[in-house]
């Protein structure tokens, strides 16, 4: 009995140390199938806001050899999410570089060299994603006219910005559709020259003496822009924020009836917008009427505390009130503000 003890306990010992070791070694798949499983998991923590935690562990993977796969993607997201895109963009073009077909790497790559200010490097990219991927992360079309515009390719940002809203790519919409791009760019002469074209296309298109307004006022042509936001006005009588956009332009040029004027119907159709009640103070401080001012600056105050300029103006009425601590609390405010919203040193724009 003794002896057959002793044959089992070797047959035991053998197997553990013949077979065992092989059964405990992953696999590739295996070993694939986990690194998958944890990419996974440090992608929620990073749209969890913990990038900080995830870059440590994907640090780690990105030293091992070979790198696992999707490692460099997932470390370029949460670099980007940290804004430090210089180092995401060299992860992703690792990612790239083992994946070239990577849809995520590949767009993820050309919205960081976009951020990096260099639009003409991220145009192919955010052109091959468009191409490859029917329901991308975030819809590149956007970006990818902006980088157009950067690169003074205006048709093909009037055709990129068409199809994120299904206008025909040459509809007298999407010509407008591009003007009011390329003013907030303020690529100013080619937005009036969209505009332009698309009121030829269609002369009773809503908004476009709007726009051709705004244009005017952005160049100071203040009677070109009373006349286009007029024009306008007969086009598309209940549209509130083309009054304020007037009332501004009268303020600009002095008629300060008629801004009021312009700006209390502005009130009527929009009463929960700050603008016309900040111009209305502005208006009744030139005026010399400290008190109509200091009710629609209050007014303006409650709705949005956080504008510089409305402390600033309230300011200026309760001094002109003789309210001087009051008044010097409102610019201390305003000031405070308006310092808190200026670019730092060292920010990434």
């Amino acid at each position: 009995m003794n002896h057959l003890r002793a044959a089992l306990a070797f047959f035991v010992l053998s197997v553990l140390t013949f077979v065992s070791p092989a059964q405990s070694m992953d696999s590739p798949g295996t070993a694939a199938t986990g690194a998958a499983q944890n990419l996974v998991q440090l992608r929620q923590m990073i749209d969890r806001g913990q990038a900080i935690e995830a870059l440590k562990q994907l640090d780690a993977l990105a030293a091992q050899h070979p790198v696992p796969v999707g490692v460099d993607r997932v470390r370029g997201i949460a670099l980007y999410s940290e804004n430090r895109f210089t180092e995401a963009d060299a992860a992703f073009a690792n990612a790239l570089k083992m994946d070239s077909h990577d849809e995520e790497a590949t767009q993820m790559r050309g919205l960081t060299l976009f951020r990096l200010g260099r639009s003409a490097d991220a145009i192919p990219l955010l052109e091959a994603a468009h191409n490859r991927t029917s329901q991308p992360e975030v819809d590149p079309n956007y970006i990818l006219a902006l980088c157009y515009l950067d690169t003074r390719h205006y048709d093909d940002a009037r055709h990129a910005f068409a199809m994120q809203y299904g206008f025909g790519p040459d509809s007298a919409s999407a010509y407008l559709l591009a003007a009011r791009m390329l003013l907030r760019r303020e690529y100013v002469p080619v937005a009036q020259e969209f505009a332009r074209k698309a009121l030829e296309l269609d002369p009773q298109l809503p908004l476009a003496h709007a726009l051709l307004g705004e244009v005017a006022l952005a160049g100071e042509h203040l009677d070109d822009a009373i006349a286009e936001f007029e024009k306008e006005r007969v086009r598309n009588p209940l549209y509130g924020g083309l009054y304020e956009r007037l009332g501004d332009a009268y303020t600009r040029a002095g008629n300060y009836t008629k801004a009021q004027e312009t700006l209390q119907q502005a009130l009527l159709l929009e009463p929960n917008s700050t603008g016309p009640y900040i111009l209305l103070g502005k208006v009744l401080l030139k005026r010399q009427n400290s008190v109509g001012a200091a009710m629609y600056l209050e007014r303006a105050e409650r709705m949005d505390p956080a504008n510089y300029m409305t402390h600033n103006l309230l300011g200026q009425a309760y001094r002109a009130l003789g309210r001087a601590e009051d008044a010097s609390r409102e610019m201390q405010v305003g000031q405070k503000i308006q310092s808190a919203s200026e670019p730092k040193l060292g920010e990434v724009h």
